[in-house]
């Protein structure tokens, strides 16, 4: 063993700074580190989690990329009809990178019950359609069942159902316009078989999902012609390369839309909480290393006697500084153990108890979400753990200045 790893083991087993003038000092360095890396897990976190969080509704109601007409581009009623052929979807599918693709139409329409009405988009989609992702939002019954026959059974939000006194089981007259502004409009009778509560008000407020065979009969579609294309990716990240390989591939006919670019001021605003996770990173980082050079320059001013005895004994000064350094990093290190204790457990229990509760008209969901994953929290603690001593390397160079004489003589 060298001399510097013999010394800094010394120190750490003995743990002399606890008994000393510097113990103090020693200790709120070390809930500084605990404290910002608990701020920093925190923010990581509920950033991450929220910006998954809604990304992950708005796909659930849109896709993450949308081939509509060019003509419904402004709008969110599908007008003019959508026909791919088997190809056309082949060559979609062999780009890669896509989950899912299907076919959806939407109608405006308005529910009429006994003491009130209240306008809503039918969103109609086919029997092929993925329910999984939707699964966590239904608070009641099921969803409809779309079969080769016209189904009548629809899922409502609960937003929809409070306002018109709907409940499961439900039947309501649905009005839809008819192109011609002189005909009466067409009637449908739907039956509530699913409540979902999204938290998203945007979509809550007037969105029921159907057989898209009713808006196809109603729009006098024949049974290849659509509203539109949604299509599902295997990975968010890769959504604007997809979305313009997409645009390519469909030909000048057709357009096709991210969810970024349909809700631009939403995604402008999520992607506000990177800004905020770096600013308060560097913010935490900087106060815990600044703690702990003010532990090292206490700790040096301490053993400055100790410094002149290692130097009289044929210590150089890198071997000296290696000495404090080491011991800097054990203080690193249990900071940053009690930080990750503590931080994890807290993240936890919001996982599974859900103790923190957000407004959704202003955050779009009503639990706190957090992200965790091993990633992250193993570049966060490497990260602090090096920036922290690349910040003590300065102060340690006063030890090169400390004369042997002085300080032995040194009180």
């Amino acid at each position: 063993m060298n001399f510097e790893l013999f010394i800094a083991k010394r120190f750490i087993t003995t743990k002399q700074y606890k008994s000393s003038i510097s113990a103090p000092i020693i200790k709120i360095a070390i809930v500084a580190i605990a404290l910002g890396m608990i701020v920093m897990m925190i923010s990581i976190a509920a950033g991450i989690g929220l910006q998954q969080k809604i990304s992950d509704k708005i796909t659930v109601f849109n896709g993450h990329i949308q081939i509509t007409n060019f003509d419904d581009n402004q709008s969110d009623i599908t007008l003019t009809p959508v026909s791919l052929s088997k190809k056309n979807l082949t060559d979609l599918n062999k780009i890669g990178g896509i989950k899912q693709i299907h076919p959806y139409a939407t109608k405006a329409g308005i529910i009429r019950t006994e003491k009130d009405f209240e306008g809503i988009i039918f969103k109609g989609i086919d029997q092929k359609y993925d329910w999984n992702n939707f699964k966590e939002y239904i608070i009641e019954g099921n969803f409809p069942v779309i079969k080769d026959d016209f189904s009548f059974e629809v899922l409502i939000s609960k937003t929809i159902a409070d306002r018109l006194g709907l409940k499961l089981n439900s039947e309501f007259n649905t009005f839809f316009l008819k192109e011609n502004p002189e005909s009466p409009p067409s009637v449908r009778v739907f039956k509530v078989v699913g409540i979902y509560d999204s938290g998203f008000n945007e979509f809550d407020s007037g969105i029921i999902l159907g057989d898209l065979k009713q808006i196809q009969r109603l729009n006098k579609w024949n049974s290849t012609e659509v509203g539109g294309y949604e299509i599902v990716l295997n990975e968010f990240d890769q959504i604007n390369q997809k979305g313009e390989e997409i645009y390519h591939e469909i030909g000048a006919k057709l357009n096709s839309k991210t969810i970024i670019e349909k809700y631009p001021a939403l995604f402008e605003w999520i992607q506000l909480f990177d800004t905020n996770m770096v600013v308060i990173i560097a913010i935490m980082i900087l106060v815990a290393g600044i703690n702990m050079i003010t532990a090292l320059l206490v700790l040096i001013l301490e053993k400055t006697q100790l410094i002149g005895i290692l130097k009289s004994m044929g210590a150089n000064n890198l071997s000296i500084q290696k000495v404090f350094l080491y011991n800097a990093s054990y203080l690193i290190l249990l900071g940053l153990f009690w930080g990750n204790l503590i931080g994890l457990s807290l993240l936890f229990i919001q996982k599974y108890f859900e103790l923190i509760q957000l407004n959704p008209a202003t955050y779009y969901v009503t639990v706190a979400p957090v992200y965790i994953s091993l990633d992250y929290i193993l570049w966060l603690n490497l990260g602090t753990l090096l920036l922290c001593l690349l910040m003590l390397l300065i102060p340690s160079f006063i030890i090169s200045k400390i004369s042997p004489v002085k300080a032995i003589k040194f009180e």
